[in-house]
């Protein structure tokens, strides 16, 4: 949005010509779409692409344009894609995620949203991306082509586009090199600034656009806040990307979960850190059952009309707890912040303090 003053933003361009049209689809460290520094660009003082590949002029296509980078540095390497692993973005054949992911199906299934023009995201993990193949299955049973996924894109997103299951990929940075090469080639596949995809200050977000959004939890309370920012111990584990931006938007925030992991019960009386604030989050999906918040009392009406077994957030947080083989690491308050929650609309819902233990 703006709101953080950039310095100097150094850009890892994978293309580049001397006057500084960049792209990531072409040379020898390919990376797909440049979606987090289209904005890093927009905003900085000062943008620096580093290039191991200079091209003629102009570069195209361009993702970033000349006319908001200041120097080009010329460099031998600027990265592997090997690292771009496409084995770390794969479904999950553990029989209790593709349990969670049948359940989540039954519930997009009954939800009413699963029609043409239909819209979608997952994420990259194992879980999430068993979910989007039951979601391709249900698609081409009912003979429905929606209109676009978005978000990070993996290669099995990309089936789907050229299945003909969507008219398009909007997406805001490459998971895979299936997908990096699927934006090389596919006119369908669509490059979007972060700004693009979630910005509520902008003209328009994709997010606001989505039906069906499938998100992942390091913990949830009874409240359906979500945690993805900190361990129970209160150590911070990663940035929350889009996250709270795509549960505000879409028509259908579904969490899908295994009810304990690491001897740690993942459904809590209050998460560490709220990174995601429940008044967002539609419904629950575990291995036992699905919870529905109690906002969506429509939605909850529809899954049990459509036989999806219904239980309370309560019945599985004591489940959960009943199956922990570890005690929650809960952090020694008192320390200073060291990081901010800030909410889509900037205002700041949760810090993470240093641990005092």
């Amino acid at each position: 949005s703006g709101e953080l003053k950039i310095d100097v933003a150094f850009i890892a361009a994978p293309a580049a010509d001397a006057c500084g049209n960049l792209n990531g689809t072409d040379g020898p460290s390919a990376c797909g779409t440049l979606g987090y520094a289209m904005v890093d660009a927009a905003h900085a003082r000062c943008v620096v692409a580093v290039t191991d590949n200079l091209v003629p002029f102009p570069a195209s296509p361009a993702d970033i344009t000349q006319d908001q980078v200041d120097l080009v540095v010329r460099v031998d390497a600027i990265g592997n894609p090997a690292g771009i692993v496409s084995g770390t973005t794969r479904a999950t054949s553990d029989p209790m995620g593709l349990k969670i992911a049948a359940t989540a199906g039954q519930v997009i299934a009954a939800s009413g949203l699963l029609a043409d023009g239909f819209s979608f995201q997952t994420g990259a993990g194992g879980i999430s991306l068993a979910v989007a193949a039951e979601v391709r299955t249900l698609m081409h049973a009912r003979g429905i082509r929606g209109s676009f996924a978005s978000g990070g894109i993996t290669g099995y997103i990309v089936d789907m586009l050229d299945e003909g299951l969507f008219n398009a990929l909007l997406d805001v940075q490459c998971f895979d090199l299936k997908a990096v090469a699927s934006y090389r080639c596919n006119p369908s596949h669509l490059c979007m600034s972060a700004s693009m995809y979630a910005n509520p200050h902008a003209r328009g977000a994709v997010v606001e656009q989505l039906d069906v959004m499938v998100l992942g939890a390091a913990e949830i309370d009874l409240d359906f806040n979500v945690n993805v920012a900190t361990g129970s111990d209160g150590v911070i584990i990663g940035g929350s990307g889009g996250h709270a931006d795509a549960a505000a938007g879409a028509k259908l925030a579904m969490v899908t979960t295994k009810l304990n992991a690491g001897g740690f019960a993942k459904i809590v009386d209050r998460v560490t850190t709220v990174t995601t604030p429940g008044e967002t989050v539609d419904v629950l999906v575990t291995e036992e059952g699905v919870a529905v918040n109690p906002r969506r009392a429509d939605l909850r009406e529809r899954l049990l009309a459509h036989g999806v077994r219904v239980v309370e957030i309560g019945a599985l947080r004591k489940v959960a707890s009943a199956r922990a083989t570890t005690d929650a690491l809960i952090a020694a308050g008192g320390g200073r912040v060291v990081a901010v929650v800030e909410y889509r609309d900037g205002t700041v819902i949760d810090v993470v303090r240093q641990s005092l233990s």
